[in-house]
């Protein structure tokens, strides 16, 4: 049983697909990125998730369950939170608390989980971005959910703010419950998600672990003269595993060979310059995945 299960989901607006038949599977415990340029269809995807979106064809389920049968074990933050600007974070929690029908312990939890107690007094007016954002997560775990959907939960925030997330996204899942974030911080989402799914023009174009789908690691060649020594790594290692970027060589090979490919390129009579480990980051997937940049 997973935390969340989508078959074929689908979402149209006349003849504006949305959405395009999205199968995607979140595992129970994981922190699962799900990432797209703007426009791909991702904060539509989750507000189908949370059945504020009807599909237009599909399935979705949660805990093995059709929308709505199981909303108590889900907490979300979609499109930045909403507070009464006059009171306080802790004063807006309790309103919050009683309208879901949560007992007061659970404020004074999720201020804690989101290390907001110390400010938990302070208006609500009077907080800065990362803070808003913070607070809006703290809403979201008043009900001790399973699991946890945030939107872009970084976006507009300052470097101070990214990292105050990040931490706090790294504690839920560690903690065992599930987070599903959407996201286009490319370099957060590396450091903290275990799966990620990757939409492009409303379709799962990818998903994966974050080191399957940046592969394994490749060896990066400054030699002269270049074109000898590409042929020389070709006839080493196939010719699909050798290309020329930026006047050095990029070879799909573990660090391992390293010395061996260095010896057999000296050994022709190439100046090798330098050699070393290249490891792709996940904007490069990304961009290739998306045809963005």
């Amino acid at each position: 049983m997973f935390p969340v299960e989508t078959r074929e989901l689908t979402k149209r607006y006349g003849r504006l697909v949305a959405v395009d038949r999205v199968s995607l599977t979140v595992r129970p415990g994981e922190v699962y990125g799900f990432l797209g340029p703007n426009g791909a269809g991702k904060t539509t995807t989750l507000r189908m998730l949370l059945g504020l979106v009807r599909p237009s064809g599909g399935t979705v389920q949660l805990f093995g369950k059709q929308i709505g049968q199981s909303m108590d074990d889900v907490g979300a933050l979609i499109e930045g939170p909403a507070f009464y600007p006059y009171l306080s974070g802790r004063e807006n929690l309790r309103v919050l608390a009683r309208y879901a029908g949560c007992p007061d312990r659970r404020v004074e939890i999720a201020l804690d989980l989101v290390d907001l107690s110390d400010r938990g007094g302070d208006r609500y007016g009077t907080y800065s971005l990362g803070m808003k954002q913070r607070l809006g997560v703290a809403a979201a775990l008043l009900k001790d959910p399973r699991l946890l959907i945030l939107d872009e939960p970084t976006n507009g925030l300052d470097p101070a703010g990214v990292a105050d997330m990040r931490r706090l996204i790294r504690r839920l899942g560690a903690s065992g419950k599930t987070v599903l974030l959407s996201s286009h911080m490319l370099g957060e989402v590396q450091q903290i998600c275990d799966r990620v799914g990757v939409v492009s023009g409303g379709r799962l174009v990818a998903e994966s672990t974050v080191a399957e789908l940046r592969g394994g690691a490749r060896l990066r060649v400054v030699a002269d003269p270049v074109d000898q020594a590409a042929a020389r790594a070709r006839a080493l290692l196939g010719e699909d595993r050798v290309r020329i970027e930026d006047g050095a060589l990029v070879l799909d090979a573990e660090a391992g060979k390293a010395a061996w490919i260095n010896a057999e390129l000296v050994g022709a009579g190439i100046d090798v310059s330098e050699l070393g480990v290249r490891e792709r980051e996940l904007e490069d997937v990304f961009l290739e995945l998306t045809n963005v940049g």
